[in-house]
């Protein structure tokens, strides 16, 4: 069943506690989908009244915020030795590839990697634990979290569901025409917030000494 016709199998208190733990999970370190229950969720607010798109966007904030801080204090607790656990477990994922390439990011841009980690799939799982991994300062780190839950979670909750709004009513005018122009336009900007997070995250390549 597709995501958006199960949650609307289910109440909006039910809808709130999904998200909010979904996205804690992940954010904690677990492979789960966060992102694409988030957007289900705000479509399916621009087009039911009963779910709050506030509440939701506080409770996908809420659950991104704990879930990194839980995920920080885990890192700082397990070390390197749990780094090798996660990768035994979710090869996939915590790949040795996988691992340097954000503690790349994590060395060069610090609590900006953290910040901007929270758009990139990838540094969304790592932020908290390797946060914690590479005793980076916790204010420090609770200041990138919650700065970027907030913009995340807040600001994909009310894109998605002001562009649902949108097509529901173009569609009425313009049929399917308004519907895929109003898609385009929220897919457009959240691909272009998340280029920008992906080129403030990637490590720059080291300069080649002359001669070699």
């Amino acid at each position: 069943m597709h995501v958006q016709e199960w949650l609307e199998t289910v109440p909006a208190v039910a809808v709130y506690a999904l998200v909010g733990l979904v996205i804690g999970l992940e954010s904690l370190g677990i492979p789960l989908p966060g992102e694409i229950i988030l957007v289900s969720s705000a479509l399916l607010a621009s087009q039911h009244g009963d779910i709050d798109p506030v509440v939701l966007g506080a409770c996908a904030t809420a659950g991104a915020i704990i879930g990194d801080s839980i995920g920080y204090a885990i890192g700082r607790r397990g070390g390197r030795p749990l780094l090798a656990w996660l990768g035994a477990k979710f090869p996939r994922h915590f790949s040795e590839a996988h691992i340097a390439t954000a503690e790349r990011s994590f060395t060069k841009w610090g609590m900006w990697a953290v910040f901007f980690g929270r758009f990139v799939a990838l540094l969304r799982i790592f932020a908290g634990p390797l946060a914690g991994v590479l005793r980076m300062p916790y204010w420090k780190f609770l200041t990138a979290n919650v700065l970027g839950g907030i913009l995340w979670a807040g600001g994909t909750t009310a894109v998605i569901y002001y562009v649902g709004i949108v097509a529901e009513s173009w569609l009425k005018r313009f049929s399917w025409l308004g519907l895929v122009l109003a898609v385009l336009i929220g897919v457009t900007s959240m691909l272009v917030l998340k280029r920008k997070a992906k080129k403030a995250a990637s490590p720059t390549p080291e300069p080649v000494p002359a001669g070699e």
